[in-house]
């Protein structure tokens, strides 16, 4: 018995001793707790009495070092764009930029390969200074294209709307002979099937257009010049850019001399095509939406933009204004001329016809009741209205004929 007391004394013990530490631990946990909120605290009282000029972090005033003008120029690696050149290290380093057009050496004929290999090869021999080659992939951005395919299309619909007007008072008036209203007619004929065709390639370039995946891959030489290594310390910077100039535009006929042999056709790009060409470098994703043209065209590279005069803007809002309302009319007008035309045309064909109508006339009610007056009398009397058609036609056609010559001469 007292051993079992003993046993059970001890695992008391020591379930208390182990309920001691657990209780010691929690009570320093929110001790530590405690500090740490009044600490925080405090902190929050002492910035809001420290005045907003001094709360600026550090990590803005590295932002404003890192996004400075001159980091940015120097994470572009070039000064400025002039005279069809690319300025580097403050006038120190000129580039110039040859646009090569690419040759499909895979469909080329042996001796065409060989002759293409020979003439990459003397182009590399004659070379006297280093050059870069640049490849550079591109989206096909067909939408110029397609503003010059609709403003042709403009001018050809209202090309065909003006033959068509004029077939149309030809046909009506009746002083052209039935020759050279088909003459006319071809016209207007051939006019609108080219505005057809037009409408067809615009809908399929619009299609093209669409898909995102039509890349195109341009060529480049870049050509270098180093002012160090042929100026000398006495001239000043316009000095230099025409030195350079003069080097660089020598260097760069010699390197279009030898790839003609290649019969790669190159060019020299212009300051405007060099900004494209730096553009799309650097705005890969950004090019394929929102070109360097519409982008110039935008105004994006001014500082600011003034706003038109507001009389100027009502000026031209009346005169686009008077311009649709005139549109308007005049079709209107030409409709109901057209109308009237119509009208007239046929008036004056019934009049021209009207012994014809009342013989066809005649025809049909005899057709229609042969069953009272007998199949032989109805038979016999149509037979002698057809005659008398056939006669009056031979008569017309002589007169018409005999109108025909007289107009010739």
């Amino acid at each position: 018995m007292m051993n079992d007391s003993n046993q059970i004394t001890q695992i008391l013990t020591i379930s208390l001793m182990f309920l001691m530490i657990i209780l010691l631990v929690l009570i320093v946990i929110l001790i530590v707790v405690q500090v740490k909120k009044k600490m925080a605290k405090d902190r929050a009282e002492k910035q809001d009495t420290v005045p907003q000029s001094e709360l600026k972090p550090k990590s803005n005033i590295l932002e404003a070092k890192l996004y400075s003008k001159q980091s940015i120029l120097n994470f572009m690696e070039f000064d400025k764009i002039q005279d069809n050149m690319i300025i580097q290290k403050n006038g120190l380093k000129y580039l110039m930029v040859l646009q090569c057009q690419g040759i499909n050496y895979d469909l080329m004929s042996v001796e065409e390969k060989n002759g293409v290999e020979q003439g990459f090869q003397q182009f590399l021999n004659t070379l006297r200074h280093p050059v870069q080659l640049y490849i550079q992939t591109r989206t096909v951005n067909l939408q110029s294209s397609l503003e010059n395919y609709n403003i042709r299309l403009k001018e050809i619909e209202d090309k065909l709307v003006k033959l068509q007007n004029e077939y149309d008072r030809m046909r009506d008036s009746g002083e052209f002979s039935d020759e050279e209203l088909m003459s006319f007619f071809r016209e207007v004929t051939k006019q609108r099937n080219m505005y057809e065709y037009g409408k067809d390639i615009i809908a399929n370039t619009e299609k093209m257009s669409m898909n995102k995946n039509v890349l195109n891959k341009q060529y480049y030489v870049i050509i270098p010049y180093y002012v160090d290594d042929f100026s000398s310390n006495n001239m000043d910077k316009e000095e230099m850019k025409n030195t350079s100039f003069s080097e660089l535009y020598s260097r760069a006929q010699s390197i279009m001399r030898t790839l003609s042999i290649c019969g790669i056709n190159s060019k020299i790009l212009n300051s405007t095509e060099l900004i494209e060409l730096l553009y799309v470098a650097y705005n890969r994703d950004e090019s394929e939406v929102f070109g360097i043209d519409k982008m110039i065209r935008a105004r994006y590279d001014e500082l600011y933009s003034t706003a038109e005069d507001v009389l100027t803007k009502k000026m031209r809002a009346i005169d686009k204004k008077i311009e649709n309302e005139a549109i308007e009319l005049a079709n209107s007008k030409i409709l109901e001329v057209k109308q009237e035309r119509e009208e007239e045309r046929i008036l004056k064909e019934k009049q021209e016809r009207y012994e014809e109508l009342v013989r066809e006339m005649a025809e049909l009610l005899i057709d229609e009741n042969k069953a009272y007056i007998g199949e032989e009398t109805a038979k016999r009397a149509s037979s002698k209205i057809k005659n008398e058609i056939n006669k009056k036609g031979e008569s017309n056609n002589a007169k018409r004929q005999k109108k025909t010559k007289r107009t010739r001469v």
